[in-house]
């Protein structure tokens, strides 16, 4: 054991491997911040590593599977360095929790969304006691006091504000894994992206699974949040995701407006589908026209503003005519950009046990249909772009092609020739030709 524990501690490379939503992305940086404190260095291949960590979604089957793909392939891995340890991290980690020791004979610890913070405590149990480690139990009662974590924050990051959700949509299984909805002091935020900014950060986003429900213990709600973070931080540029479309109103959308000069005017507004009895079923709090109602009233109040979404097809249920619905949504609503997914059924949801289930294969052709016709749309609703001078906050160089890149007011990525001393500075770019997602413009 002496023998084998001195080796452990001297190897000391890590390796994370991320899927799933921007709060993922910023577990991962968390967990890296938190090895890197304690002696570990991150490196960028599997093969180079003493520890690979796989942080991963269950929101939907297909990143459940990946996991046990991935895990897999790490056997050679294993064979060839005994002292190699892997780990699963994230909503997977919480949903399946011992079960995939079990069904993972290589895994050696799985860690839940609350245990992040313990990542180096067990390592060190892993290290001294030689055996398995689980560590999933969830702080639903605890205060959600956390600072921002991360070693190099760039020039844009992600800044969690809550974590959870009380909203119990029946496909979704977030409830479970990320606990009850919990919100970080409206006076931490201050504190914490103020001391981003003297760190170089010109632009956060804030993170939540319900962003727009956030209540600071002191009060405050998302208005006030965003409003104090203009006011009161160095923060140039202030972006949100996720919104849920009943929680988004009026005070919210006038203080985007107020304020325009840092939160930007890019929205995700997602309505998973355009049919009442579907939103009824899916546990959404909203029908089809409150929630063009709010989306009008956001394109209205904050004229100019970008509005994406995420839509399920094939949810439960989900009749053709229920399914055109949907469709004839995107005529109403000018979504510069989709999320579009077939329904998967998940571990604890209500409609798991729904009986009308929708056979893959239609699935799969209304997921092609839908964002057929949204690819014809979006060309039309981007085309305004072309000629125009977008403000871009430029966050890097692409290592490919060499061209500078960042994102503009409206979300849009941006490649233009530059130098590098425009990383970091908002400048303005002529847009010279563009398609869906992405810009390439011209220093003016």
């Amino acid at each position: 054991m002496e023998e084998k524990n001195s080796i452990l501690s001297k190897r000391k490379n890590f390796f994370i491997s991320t899927y799933g939503c921007q709060m993922n992305v910023n577990d991962s940086e968390r967990m890296s911040c938190l090895l890197e404190m304690t002696g570990w260095v991150k490196v960028p291949q599997p093969e180079m590593s003493d520890l690979i960590l796989i942080n991963s979604c269950s929101i939907r089957e297909k990143p459940v599977h990946k996991v046990h793909s991935e895990v897999g392939r790490y056997k050679y891995l294993k064979n060839k360095n005994p002292y190699l340890k892997i780990g699963v991290s994230g909503c997977v980690a919480q949903q399946e929790r011992s079960r995939l020791l079990k069904q993972l004979p290589l895994l050696d610890f799985v860690l839940g969304t609350d245990a992040i913070d313990e990542l180096p405590e067990v390592l060190s149990r892993l290290e001294n006691e030689d055996r398995e480690v689980v560590s999933v139990q969830q702080k639903t009662q605890d205060p959600y006091h956390i600072k921002t974590l991360i070693g190099d924050p760039g020039v844009s990051t992600f800044v969690n504000i809550s974590k959870g959700c009380d909203n119990f949509c029946t496909f979704c299984v977030v409830p479970f894994t990320r606990g009850r909805e919990r919100s970080r002091p409206l006076v931490h935020l201050i504190e914490d992206i103020q001391s981003l900014t003297k760190r170089g950060v010109k632009e956060v986003t804030l993170l939540g699974q319900n962003v727009n429900s956030y209540q600071s213990p002191c009060g405050a709600n998302f208005s006030r949040l965003l409003e104090n973070l203009a006011l009161h931080t160095d923060i140039q540029r202030i972006r949100y995701t996720t919104s849920h479309p009943k929680d988004f109103n009026e005070e919210l959308v006038d203080t985007m407006q107020k304020y325009r000069n840092k939160i930007m005017d890019f929205i995700h507004l997602p309505v998973q589908s355009g049919n009442d009895k579907v939103l009824k079923d899916m546990n959404r709090g909203y029908t089809r026209e409150e929630y063009i109602e709010k989306a009008y009233m956001i394109l209205e109040k904050v004229p100019g503003s970008v509005l994406s979404t995420d839509i399920i097809v094939g949810f439960p249920g989900e009749t053709e005519e229920a399914f055109e619905d949907t469709l004839s949504l995107l005529d109403k609503v000018p979504y510069e950009m989709i999320f579009s997914f077939k329904y998967s059924s998940r571990p604890f949801t209500k409609a798991k046990s729904f009986k009308n289930q929708v056979l893959e294969e239609v699935k799969s052709n209304r997921l092609k249909r839908l964002q057929k016709k949204h690819k014809k749309l979006a060309f039309s609703l981007v085309e305004k772009y072309k000629g125009a001078v977008l403000k871009v906050l430029v966050e890097k160089q692409d290592c490919k092609t060499k061209l500078f890149v960042g994102r503009s007011t409206q979300n849009k990525l941006v490649y233009f020739e530059g130098i590098k001393e425009d990383i970091g500075q908002i400048v303005p770019l002529k847009i010279s030709h563009l398609n869906i997602s992405t810009c390439y413009g011209k220093k003016i």
